[in-house]
């Protein structure tokens, strides 16, 4: 699949490359590092980059391009770390003449000509960084770094289960580029201190169903001014990753589109519940947005079930 697929991106000299909206780490990471990769290995090519901005990391410096739809003729559309054909940023990858997906999502349907899919790897960055290293391209720190970024994050810092022996290969894969650590991991990390004082308040108000599911609901009139749904939903969950005795744990906040759920666990699959309710992911770590609150205790009802097994083994 890595030979196809770099023969596909050999044949057009247009590229243009998409992902989720809403970018994470791994979503930004990815697009950034593909990107730098083209360029450091085909300077001729055109390359460009297109979706929502990044409001998950205001500290990535990072231009979108806006383009005519008359760009996807006779040009190659990726798309990257999306399992889903809703959830992509520009729908005009369909215009292209060809497309290609590097995807670590549970397979949920064909959306490229070239899927190139594998759910073992932790993150959509580490598939990119695989087909880097299986067809010798130039890395350099640019790619490095965004591919790096996003191994990171997906991973939890390479504590999630995800991580593998491969993972630490291709970290280390990417190290042969003088990363600037320090400085990655400030950026990613570092917080204003009235953002910890914010979530210390948010943790008084996590909440527990029969069977021990932990879950935070922010309202629109809670949500502080200035801030979106849905980086703040994925910003609190991982308040409650280490309650002793929780093993399903969801997240819940209000925004202008509706009510914005990021679901986690260390035991169960819950992507089936997202999916359910028109989201996906991946086995321990979905998500998914559901038009008010009373869908989204639904789905709360549908985690307290799942967990129910571990209540009464």
């Amino acid at each position: 699949m890595f030979k196809q697929a770099l023969k596909l991106i050999k044949k057009y000299d247009r590229i243009i490359i998409h992902r989720h909206a809403h970018p994470d780490g791994d979503a930004l990471g990815s697009q950034m590092g593909l990107a730098a990769l083209i360029r450091d290995n085909f300077p001729k090519k055109e390359v460009y980059m297109v979706g929502d901005v990044a409001t998950r990391l205001p500290f990535v410096e990072v231009t979108f391009d806006e383009i005519p739809d008359s760009f996807y003729e006779n040009a190659l559309a990726v798309v990257l770390d999306c399992g889903s054909s809703h959830l992509i940023c520009d729908d005009r990858y369909k215009l292209a003449a060809a497309t290609l997906r590097f995807d670590h999502h549970i397979y949920c349907e064909k959306i490229c000509g070239l899927d190139v899919i594998d759910s073992s790897y932790e993150s959509a960055c580490g598939l990119v960084a695989m087909f880097a290293k299986v067809n010798k391209l130039k890395l350099s720190v640019a790619s490095a770094t965004a591919l790096y970024m996003g191994m990171v994050t997906d991973s939890g810092r390479f504590v999630f289960d995800s991580t593998t022996p491969r993972t630490f290969e291709l970290a280390a894969f990417l190290l042969s580029q003088p990363i600037d650590l320090n400085k990655l991991y400030y950026d990613l990390y570092a917080e204003d201190f009235d953002k910890i004082i914010e979530r210390a308040d948010n943790m008084h108000k996590i909440q527990f169903t029969p069977n021990r599911v932990a879950y935070i609901y922010t309202t629109r009139e809670e949500l502080p001014a200035g801030e979106d749904a849905a980086p703040t939903s994925s910003g609190m969950v991982g308040l409650m990753r280490d309650i002793r005795g929780v093993f399903v744990w969801v997240n819940f906040t209000e925004g202008d589109d509706g009510v914005h759920c990021e679901l986690r666990s260390n035991r169960y699959n819950i992507n089936p519940v997202a999916v359910k309710y028109g989201g996906g992911g991946h086995k321990k770590a979905s998500g998914c947005v559901v038009p008010d609150r009373e869908t989204a205790m639904k789905l709360l009802e549908d985690l307290d079930e799942l967990a129910s097994g571990e209540v009464q083994a």
